[in-house]
């Protein structure tokens, strides 16, 4: 459908609507239906939720879908790429909203949204949970789901089976794993079983206990640091469409950039790679246990938040909340009959 025909039937519409609206109060007997029909036509809310307004709806619509097509396109002609966490349904309709190319269902979640000391506990059942929120809620980004820790490592059958049930199950597009040389192998089987694959080297926060905690991957010593180049090319060969660096040195990360034919998506690696990702929670300052090195906050979501919470409950304690406005109206008359009715009930008298 055209955008003027689209146009056009939505202005039918409305007028159908003013229409229906004005003859029906006119004639209704009781004012309260009449009262109901205004209130709707203004679109004041009679309940706590009610559908996405249509003028954000049809914004949404006239942007095209990423696919992995969008991507390599992006990367041919150098345009960076933009990748946001997000881990429920409206987390997923702000990356959405905000035009971000790629959204990552991160097994990260386990700390920002579930309260958990690391990443490792998340299970499978709960990453698939979480990413069939946000599959409701973003429709526009290409979706990638984190493979949790101990759903992939030990058998390419066992990964195979766990990533096809992100697709089938969550409507994810691609997984993600972290690994290098170690894992090309697991990731050749996922790729072979039409499943897109992005890596994850450098800084990788399921091997917390091996690393020693989070810290720069390959930042003092030159072997180590060449040792990510061949991991990433073990990647790229085994099939991933792009990898994640995470705490990688820049320069590192630039020389990888530079070797490879497929993206790579920096966190905390520097301006030379060809996309950057962020914890939604991280950037909006939300999760406030502690904020990355390389973290930009970029707005104090958590401070807005507690000021308005902390205000509601000082309304409701002094009788400010709620106000005559978030009230529901009776007709005076019926309220009449309805303290009457009450009267009669309190004190045993019946109709006749």
């Amino acid at each position: 459908m055209s955008a003027a025909t689209h146009l056009g039937h939505r202005a039918h519409s409305s007028i159908l609507a003013r229409g229906f609206a004005t003859a029906l109060a006119r004639h209704v007997s009781r004012p309260m239906v009449a009262q109901s029909i205004v209130y709707r036509q203004q679109q004041w809310r009679w309940m706590s939720a009610r559908p996405a307004d249509d003028a954000a709806s049809h914004h949404q619509h006239t942007r095209k879908k990423v696919t992995l097509q969008t991507l390599a396109a992006m990367h041919r002609r150098k345009e960076p790429i933009t990748m946001i966490t997000a881990h429920d349904y409206p987390s997923a309709m702000f990356v959405d909203r905000a035009g971000a190319d790629t959204l990552l269902v991160g097994d990260s979640l386990a700390m920002v949204a579930l309260g958990l000391p690391s990443t490792v506990s998340v299970t499978m059942d709960e990453m698939l949970h979480h990413c069939r929120a946000v599959a409701r809620g973003a429709k526009h980004p290409f979706l990638v789901a984190d493979m949790p820790f101990g759903s992939y490592e030990a058998d390419p059958k066992l990964a195979v089976a766990n990533a096809a049930r992100f697709i089938k199950e969550a409507n994810m597009e691609a997984v993600k794993l972290e690994g290098g040389m170690d894992m090309a192998d697991t990731v050749r089987s996922i790729v072979k079983a039409g499943i897109p694959v992005l890596g994850h080297i450098g800084l990788t926060p399921q091997r917390l206990a091996m690393l020693g905690g989070f810290r720069c991957k390959a930042s003092l010593q030159a072997r180590c640091a060449k040792l990510l180049v061949d991991d990433a090319l073990a990647l790229q060969d085994a099939g991933c469409f792009a990898v994640v660096l995470e705490a990688v040195p820049a320069p590192v990360a630039t020389a990888i950039t530079e070797r490879l034919s497929i993206p790579t998506i920096g966190i905390g690696a520097g301006a030379g790679c060809s996309g950057q990702v962020l914890v939604q929670q991280d950037m909006l300052g939300i999760f406030d246990r502690f904020v990355p090195k390389f973290c930009k906050q970029y707005a104090n979501v958590s401070q807005v938040s507690l000021a308005a919470l902390r205000e509601y409950c000082q309304e409701v304690k002094s009788g400010a909340f709620p106000a005559t406005e978030h009230t529901y109206p009776m007709p005076a008359d019926e309220e009449a009959k309805f303290q009457a009715l009450v009267s009669d009930s309190a004190t045993g008298k019946k109709d006749d």
